[in-house]
């Protein structure tokens, strides 16, 4: 490979040109090629890699011998089609969420690639995102002792538009659950250490899109949801989704509640929160500054060199992924991360349809 690590990207879409925003500062890689049929896109990312090479074919991207490391970054239902080739050679792999659209596509992946020796890393940088990593570590640490309940609130604005509108469609989606959510249920997942067994949801498209049709279909992504998780062990886990609701100033808060305390995290604030059940009714700690016996603190990663739509969380899932790369280490994010983390959303979608709860199983067999 060399010192300089190449990477391609199939994909050049606004995720895709994140990540070679993400790319251009870090050190020890390049970007020399880019796959997307879509011109708009090339010369957008051409703007700011003018030294690429470009393509219309992931193939012949792949097939070029310019690339050691290669980057999905292309609609949700195109996953499946690129992997199929992708998986099959030995370069680096970093695909972004959701996996796929489908279980049945979501299992031949998994497939594909257990049975590669190359890495293959899932792109879940929700995890990775500062404030979200520190509660997640400081719940893992036992700070709040055994963690039974988490939530996570998402107050914010519709979809932006992407190209052809594929983004609007739950045939190319997976649906919001699926496309959006993906990161949450991984989250959730993430900190009580076991994967949900039953889903409960609720949902619908109550404002957005309702006068958008294309090419004679109507818009059908949902726009808000309550979704909860039951576990085995009895743990319980909830999404409050609203995708009108832009005036939250924290659009994302996450928190975790164990039987000593609480943790929570606040995103744009990038503010940390944690409160000990000890020190309920401790005059001296509830009322000491108004701040309810509290402890606060703002959580950056000062390393992360690009901040971008994702609070630096991609930067440093970058970095990772290529310092994975040169040791020859396992991905820390796996493919079978972005299976769960896609069921999980396809059974609380499952449940809105029919109205009932749904079991993982149902989903996964």
């Amino acid at each position: 490979m060399g010192m300089l690590l190449r990477y391609g990207i199939i994909g050049a879409g606004s995720m895709g040109r994140e990540h070679i925003q993400n790319l251009k500062v870090m050190d020890g890689v390049t970007v020399t090629a880019i796959s997307d049929p879509h011109v708009p896109s090339q010369q957008a990312a051409l703007v700011l890699v003018p030294d690429a090479k470009v393509f219309t074919d992931h193939n012949a991207l792949l097939s070029s011998g310019l690339v050691d490391a290669v980057i999905i970054a292309s609609p949700n239902d195109t996953h499946i089609d690129v992997l199929r080739d992708v998986l099959r050679t030995d370069l680096a792999v970093f695909v972004e969420k959701p996996l796929a659209t489908t279980i049945e596509d979501c299992k031949e992946i998994l497939e594909l690639g257990n049975s590669r020796k190359a890495l293959t890393w899932m792109g879940l940088e929700y995890r990775f995102m500062p404030p979200i990593n520190e509660v997640v570590q400081r719940a893992k640490a036992g700070e709040v002792g055994t963690v039974h309940h988490v939530s996570i609130r998402e107050h914010r604005e519709p979809f932006y538009p992407k190209v052809d509108n594929w983004n609007r469609f739950t045939a190319r989606t997976g649906g919001t659950l699926v496309e959006k959510c993906c990161h949450y249920f991984n989250l959730m997942d993430l900190v009580l250490g076991e994967h949900a067994t039953k889903v409960y949801a609720t949902g619908g498209q109550s404002v957005n899109f309702l006068d958008e049709v294309y090419d004679g279909k109507p818009a059908d992504m949902l726009d808000s949801a309550f979704v909860i998780l039951e576990y085995a062990s009895g743990k319980r886990a909830m999404l409050d989704l609203c995708m009108f609701g832009e005036g939250s100033y924290d659009k994302e808060i996450f928190t975790v509640v164990g039987d000593q305390g609480k943790l929570e995290s606040f995103l744009p604030s990038h503010n940390v929160r944690y409160s000990k059940r000890s020190e309920w009714g401790d005059a001296s700690q509830w009322f000491a500054g108004g701040k309810g016996g509290s402890q606060e603190r703002i959580v950056f990663d000062h390393g992360a060199k690009y901040l971008g739509a994702h609070y630096g969380a991609s930067y440093i899932e970058h970095v990772k992924f290529h310092k994975a790369i040169l040791e020859g280490s396992p991905a820390e994010v796996t493919l079978a991360d972005g299976v769960t983390s896609v069921a999980t959303g396809l059974a609380a979608h499952k449940s809105i349809a029919e109205g009932r709860p749904v079991l993982l199983s149902e989903i996964l067999g």
